[in-house]
């Protein structure tokens, strides 16, 4: 990187034996954050189809093959349900800086553990609506943080000739967390009563606890703990992620290192938010911008429809059992991540990213046409579109998917790191929130007309205009233009 006083985005044991296995599986066991990610995104995509959940959450309606059972909730709800969740993991991912800097990279990830736990107490005990969503927004606030802390940790705390890859371990647990979802929702999905959901739901106490319990023991950063003038503590945290006395010459060689970067960066005066955005010999805007834009590229990809909305999108496109469905294509994620994790640091990361792009497009112009052009009652159609679903997960499992993180986690310096990473994962989670938001209840034909009558400034509002109306292609709806020409004539 060029302006840099050294490598960035941290690393440890840059000449020691690539043996040292001790440091890489604990520095890969923070990847665990990635399960309660995944998880809580794979969760809800279910949960809104389970005759339970809906009789105590929504209200009756006549019976379609949408809701079997006589019960549903509006577009606006299941939008406020899925989407509210983003909404707080933006703040959660703002939040890691100051857990980050404050806390610690490792007592900050615990801390957002204990508030993510909160969200699945209030989700595992709502009856109504309203405390179901003040549960998701603490849950949203401590998966923010976690997706935000994780590649720090690891970025800071894994060996650097095999950095790329354990990162990376983080978008795999992710995947694993969706397919555990799509499991344990197919497995309750039938249950007469609330543990229907509440099961589904109260498993991420588990998940919560594994990496609060584990983290407790493993090291903190050496850099943080050098940040902070814990010069006695950095030393034994080197020691024990190289598994080096801590007057080895590298361990010696390695904590020197860290004070001359980070002493250079200090000299540069105290970072806040704006000095992400500064000018300077180091590009810190270039980084912070290129950390935000491949967090927005990544969500801008549409993949979180699937994991969202996929048992939905299923039912509608006339598949008859959308849960075992949603369980094969997150198969097919946890099983593509593989080659990604092997091919970041075989490949390169820009090589990867353009050949994910170029496949995604292509699988999703397919899907675009075939679910256009065909009935739900065309079987071969229907096989396609899940074909081709599995295909476009393959090539963002194995390309975005990880690399995203990797590259966000290991380009910011160090005197930055945390408010940097914060803002790239914010970004994230913003386009999350936006595209759930504004997509859902919505038809491909009423989203064709969203993008072309309206601009974003008034694109809620025109959204509610088509929900209620139910306007599709061949509906004549007032464009914004028209809209405009009419008050006019009015005043």
């Amino acid at each position: 990187m060029p302006g840099g006083p050294v490598p960035l985005g941290g690393g440890i044991g840059a000449n020691a034996p690539h043996s040292k296995f001790a440091g890489i599986l604990m520095a890969a066991f923070a990847a665990f954050g990635g399960i309660l990610y995944g998880y809580d995104t794979g969760t809800i995509s279910g949960l809104q189809q389970m005759p339970d959940w809906l009789r105590t959450f929504g209200h009756p309606v006549p019976v379609s093959s949408t809701f079997p059972d006589g019960y549903g909730i509006s577009s606006s709800q299941r939008s406020l349900v899925v989407s509210i969740l983003s909404a707080g993991t933006f703040f959660g991912a703002l939040s890691a800086a100051p857990f980050g800097d404050i806390l610690g990279r490792k007592w900050g990830l615990v801390a957002s553990c204990c508030v993510f736990s909160i969200g699945v107490a209030l989700q595992t005990a709502a009856t109504t609506l309203p405390l179901f969503i003040v549960g998701r927004i603490f849950a949203g606030l401590g998966v923010g943080a976690v997706s935000a802390l994780v590649p720090m940790y690891q970025s800071e705390c894994s060996p650097k000739w095999i950095r790329g890859a354990v990162v990376s371990l983080y978008q795999w647990a992710i995947t694993i967390g969706l397919l555990l979802s799509n499991i344990c929702n197919y497995a309750t999905k039938n249950r007469p009563n609330h543990s229907a959901y509440r099961i589904p739901i109260a498993i991420q106490f588990i998940w919560a606890a594994i990496l609060a319990g584990g983290m407790i023991f493993l090291p903190e950063s050496p850099r943080w703990l050098i940040k902070k003038h814990r010069d006695s503590d950095a030393a034994i945290a080197l020691s024990r992620l190289t598994s080096l006395p801590r007057d080895h010459p590298e361990v010696i060689s390695e904590l020197e290192e860290i004070r001359i970067n980070l002493k250079h960066e200090e000299e540069l005066g105290e970072s806040s938010y704006l000095d992400c955005f500064r000018l300077s010999d180091n590009r810190i805007r270039f980084r912070t911008l290129t950390g935000i834009f491949l967090q927005a590229w990544q969500q801008l990809t549409g993949i979180n429809f699937i994991f969202y909305f996929g048992t939905t999108f299923f039912t509608n496109a006339g598949i008859h059992n959308p849960y075992l469905i949603s369980i094969a294509t997150s198969t097919v994620n946890v099983g593509m991540t593989l080659p990604g994790i092997y091919g970041v640091e075989r490949f390169g990361r820009r090589r990867l990213l353009l050949v994910g792009a170029v496949g995604m497009t292509v699988c999703e112009y397919i899907i675009a046409i075939i679910g256009s052009t065909t009935s739900k009652t065309n079987q071969p159609a229907q096989s396609a579109e899940v074909a081709l679903v599995c295909f476009y997960l393959a090539f963002f499992a194995s390309t975005w998917g990880p690399i995203a993180w990797v590259i966000t986690g290991e380009i910011f310096p160090l005197n930055i790191r945390a408010k940097a990473m914060s803002l790239s994962t914010a970004s994230n989670w913003l386009w999350n929130f936006g595209i759930t938001y504004a997509n859902e209840g919505l038809s491909l034909e009423q989203i064709d007309l969203l993008y072309r009558n309206v601009t974003p400034v008034r694109s809620v509002q025109y959204r509610k205009q088509l929900v209620a109306q139910g306007l599709e292609l061949g509906a004549q709806p007032v464009s914004e233009k028209e809209d405009d020409l009419v008050s006019n004539e009015k005043v």
